[in-house]
């Protein structure tokens, strides 16, 4: 009787193996189609779809760049793959090809609306926006959108703007009327309602920031809506292996505070703006800047500096008049010191050239002398901080940094830390004593609006050069009747 359970034992053993052995076969010679993830890996290769805007991708003399931009190389960093960028015009389409050979998912400043999840799926949140209804500075300001009525109301085609307006059409404002104009982005939109081409513009908070230096006679009325989440675009077909790894990334990237560091870096200087102070620099781009744009650029190149960060400096210093002098005695576009021309061979501070070069050189020369442990950006704003108030007083900054916590090497920890160099309990205890170190905030503050706006502007002037001719405002809209069916938006 054992001799027959054993044998019986033996056989299921033999049986059970087999099964197994056959499975195994059966794997190794059966090939599964691969993970979206796992192609994109093996392709090392992430492909995204993408729309030209400051707040989301652009190319200038350093190469791409753009917050959304920046974000997704990070993501592509991480997967240890070359991010690839399509661009595109049209919001619409750019939701319709997700998925497809153009792009693996979209980044453009989307917020989630119910419509667009019949066609894609929405990433984690890694930011939030809210829009604003616009109007033009000097005219009578709305105070809802029933006052919007008697006026042109313009927004973005394929907008979530569309959708929130056609909610509220339905429920608030039943002779509510908008324009989507044709191949418009939000700076455009701006740009017609500080023309005064149209009265009322919706754009979002975000874009408005960065770009409202540009175009200053364009105000904000009111909010329409509460904050509402930033999110990348993938499709509803597929696996779920990209959207999980990037929920992933965008978790880990925001709980390690890169996140937060990479959104100071692109937005950090929109905080503090001065429309009179905007409207004169904008006008002074026309009529002073030409003069001595060459030689910011050459200047620049010699150096290795953003020509515009080198224009900015002289305007905070001299409003870009050639012949400046301060009651301290500095002088000249770059507003040098005997000192500081002497160290850097300048014998005429008044000459345009001579200033430019040696204001270049001079901040160079400070910009190597951060520490090596500050990267950039932060690198340049903490030279542009030494730049006015010293870099001794930076370095009693950075200490005061790290007593209170902060990190010494991140810009926007140093920044609130400087002011406090103003206060005796702070700056006794520190090697270089008292700074007004508030000023050399606002300093840092100034000069990253002006570039801004001399990135802005150059970005303007090359989209206009490359469009086609303006076409009658008649002809670059379609009616709210044409648009409020629409199915997509951003």
């Amino acid at each position: 009787m054992k001799i027959l359970l054993t044998k019986i034992k033996y056989a299921i053993f033999r049986l059970s193996f087999a099964v197994v052995v056959a499975c195994v076969c059966l794997t190794l010679t059966t090939s599964r189609p691969a993970t979206i993830l796992e192609s994109v890996l093996d392709e090392k290769v992430l492909r995204v779809i993408s729309i030209v805007s400051p707040t989301i991708y652009y190319h200038d003399s350093k190469g791409e760049s753009g917050f959304e931009y920046a974000l997704a190389k990070e993501f592509a960093a991480q997967l240890g793959v070359t991010l690839e960028v399509n661009l595109m015009s049209d919001l619409g389409a750019m939701l319709n090809a997700t998925g497809g050979p153009k792009g693996h998912f979209t980044t453009a400043g989307l917020n989630p609306t119910s419509e667009r999840q019949q066609l894609v799926r929405f990433s984690h949140p890694y930011g939030s926006t809210h829009s604003i209804l616009l109007y033009k500075r000097g005219k009578s300001r709305p105070h809802n959108l029933e006052d919007t009525q008697n006026g042109r109301l313009v927004v973005v085609p394929n907008s979530s703007h569309i959708e929130k307006l056609s909610q509220l059409k339905q429920s608030q404002y039943p002779n509510l009327q908008w324009e989507a104009v044709d191949n418009s982005a939000m700076l455009e939109l701006m740009q017609m309602v500080h023309d005064g081409e149209a009265d009322y513009a919706i754009v979002d908070a975000s874009a408005y920031a960065i770009n409202k230096g540009l175009y200053p006679n364009a105000k904000t009325a009111f909010r329409l809506s509460e904050a509402q989440p930033l999110v990348w675009a993938f499709p509803t077909h597929g696996d779920d292996s990209l959207i999980n790894a990037a929920n992933n990334f965008i978790q880990s990237y925001s709980e390690s505070g890169q996140l937060k560091t990479l959104h100071e870096q692109f937005f950090g200087h929109t905080h503090k703006f001065n429309i009179a102070g905007s409207q004169l620099f904008r006008h002074r781009i026309q009529s002073r800047l030409p003069n001595f744009e060459a030689l910011f650029k050459a200047s620049a190149e010699q150096f290795q500096l953003d020509w515009r960060l080198l224009a900015a400096m002289s305007y905070q210093e001299s409003h870009w008049n050639a012949k400046a002098r301060s009651r301290t005695g500095v002088r000249g576009l770059m507003m040098l010191t005997r000192p500081t021309a002497k160290e850097v061979g300048v014998t005429q501070r008044l000459d345009p050239a001579q200033s430019i070069r040696g204001g270049a050189q001079y901040f160079s020369k400070g910009r190597q002398r951060i520490a090596k442990t500050i990267t950039e950006p932060d690198r340049t704003w903490f030279a542009l901080a030494a730049y006015n108030v010293g870099l001794g007083h930076i370095r009693d900054a950075r200490t005061l940094t790290k007593r209170h916590g902060g990190n010494p090497d991140r810009w926007q920890d140093v920044r609130q830390r400087l002011p406090l160099l103003m206060q005796k309990k702070y700056h006794q205890t520190l090697r270089y004593g008292y700074a007004r170190g508030g000023e050399a905030v606002q300093y840092v503050q100034h000069i990253r609006h002006f570039q801004s706006i001399l990135h802005l502007h150059e970005i303007e002037t090359k989209r206009m050069q490359q469009s086609l001719p303006k076409m009658p405002l008649q002809k670059r809209s379609v009616s709210q009747s044409q648009t409020v069916g629409l199915p997509l938006s951003l």
